[in-house]
């Protein structure tokens, strides 16, 4: 699985230089706004002090103390990121974020991303969401307000906690934090 995941973004990579290329060939006065990409460093854990062991242990039990955690949050993304799940993390924030947008129109325009990006059907990082609370979600939605997405991010973190917690608690990642 891994070469072919190697050779996948290969050849991603190529491609991609190769349709910024073909953009530079089509703009014969392009100035030096043409950027080759590299793949991005891996996510480090924010400057954030590393946790004492003892602190991370209290983690075993507490999904809730790993996510306020900047270190633990980083360090469990980048866990369910190796799991190719790491979306509820992600979705998980998002809703932290949002909560405390005090604007109307920024609350409107969040709620709209994090549908598009979490709950609709085909969605880019769609959550694994049942259908009553996919349609509670939706309706929420019709007027956004701070509370619009608790029932889903309230699922989310249950599904976290019973089956992505104790996979971290028993992987790598974590065992190098509680020595």
């Amino acid at each position: 699985l891994l070469p072919d995941l190697s050779l996948h973004l290969s050849c991603c990579r190529a491609k991609e230089i190769k349709t910024k290329l073909g953009t530079l060939l089509q703009k014969p006065d392009a100035t030096i706004d043409f950027i080759i990409p590299y793949p991005e460093k891996p996510e480090k854990p924010p400057k954030a002090q590393k946790p004492s062991p003892e602190e991370a242990l209290q983690w075993r039990d507490s999904l809730e103390k790993l996510l306020q955690n900047p270190y633990g949050l980083a360090s469990f993304r980048s866990f369910l990121r190796s799991e190719f799940s790491e979306e509820n993390a992600e979705f998980w924030v998002a809703c932290e974020d949002y909560k405390k947008t005090k604007s109307p129109v920024k609350m409107a325009e969040k709620a709209k991303k994090i549908y598009e990006e979490f709950i609709q059907t085909e969605a880019p990082k769609e959550v694994n969401i049942d259908h009553f609370t996919k349609a509670v979600t939706m309706k929420n939605l019709v007027e956004p307000s701070p509370t619009s997405f608790d029932m889903a991010q309230k699922r989310i973190f249950a599904l976290m906690e019973k089956d992505s917690l104790p996979r971290f608690v028993r992987s790598e990642f974590y065992h190098e934090l509680i020595k």
